[in-house]
């Protein structure tokens, strides 16, 4: 067999198939070395981007959901304080006292009342907000407090 003529080495298929040809070496001979890729640092970051939004938003919720749960125990044990402490009407003395702890922004239930132990309870129910506090109300959140009746 001829190599020069019809079949030529698999090695210079190949380097030829991957060379640059002499006109595409000549353009990047002419582009400065950090100016090659550009745009490449745009088009990473576009696609990153949704990515760190999800992130944030997820990292939010998270952060709301943990303020919720401190709110409702310490509406809770405001209430049951000021149940315990009233000498009339320590249910709405407990309910006051419990919505005044929390913002408006949330859906609040207290609960309160004698257990019949010498105790007074009160419970707080909050519906976790999702994303903004006030809209779109998500699934509840329940604190609980005691105090001993002062009589």
């Amino acid at each position: 067999m001829n190599p020069g003529r019809g079949t030529a080495p698999v090695g210079r298929v190949r380097e030829l198939l991957t060379r640059p040809s002499r006109r595409t070496r000549q353009r990047l001979a002419r582009v400065p070395a950090g100016e090659r890729d550009r745009g490449q640092t745009v088009i990473e970051f576009i696609g990153v981007v949704p990515l760190i939004l999800l992130l944030l938003v997820a990292l939010w919720q998270c952060a709301l959901v943990g303020y919720a749960f401190v709110l409702a125990g310490n509406a809770a044990d405001e209430g049951a304080r000021a149940g315990a402490a009233a000498e009339s009407d320590p249910g709405g003395a407990c309910r006051t006292a419990a919505e005044g702890e929390l913002p408006s922004s949330f859906d609040a239930v207290p609960a309160c009342g004698d257990d019949g132990t010498g105790m007074y309870r009160a419970t707080v129910t909050l519906k976790i907000p999702v994303l903004i506090p006030g809209v779109l109300n998500g699934f509840p959140v329940e604190g609980t407090a005691a105090h001993v009746k002062e009589r």
